[in-house]
């Protein structure tokens, strides 16, 4: 495979595994009670963090002029799938809701982790998907944290 293939294969798996959080945490909103009106705002912020994401990759893409993928990763796809099915089981509790984004952001650090084992892409791509990656462990500990003190 060639330098700028693998380079734009690594970055389009962000771009899709961002568009799945924007989709995950829409999804977590559409699904929260009245009185869990307080995980909107952070479920929103996910939401805005991942479209800035997006625009960050997708400016490197350009840059190596490669095109940008559009859509969900299909795993995002059949997650959120899942998602419906364990929320509509559990009655949407905040908990399960809690879970399930935590379970998402698992992912979203999966594919984080493996965008920095790609020896093509560059110091200044590696150093935005580090700080992205930080800034999704971030979330995903509070999250993790606000379900583990339920």
């Amino acid at each position: 495979m060639d330098y700028l293939k693998e380079q734009a294969e690594t970055l389009n798996d962000l771009v899709l595994i961002n568009n799945d959080r924007v989709e995950g945490y829409k999804k977590a909103i559409d699904e929260l009670k009245p009185e869990d009106h307080d995980l909107k705002n952070l479920f929103q912020a996910r939401i805005d963090q991942s479209r800035k994401f997006h625009t960050e990759l997708v400016e490197e893409l350009a840059r190596a002029g490669k095109s940008i993928e559009l859509g969900t990763k299909t795993s995002g796809k059949i997650y959120r799938a899942w998602m419906d099915m364990k929320a509509f089981f559990s009655g949407g509790d905040r908990k399960t809701i809690l879970d399930n984004c935590e379970g998402g952001e698992d992912a979203a650090l999966r594919a984080y982790e493996d965008a920095l084992k790609c020896e093509n892409i560059t110091p200044e791509q590696r150093t935005i998907i580090i700080r992205q990656q930080v800034a999704i462990k971030a979330s995903h500990d509070e999250i993790k944290l606000m379900r583990d003190r339920l």
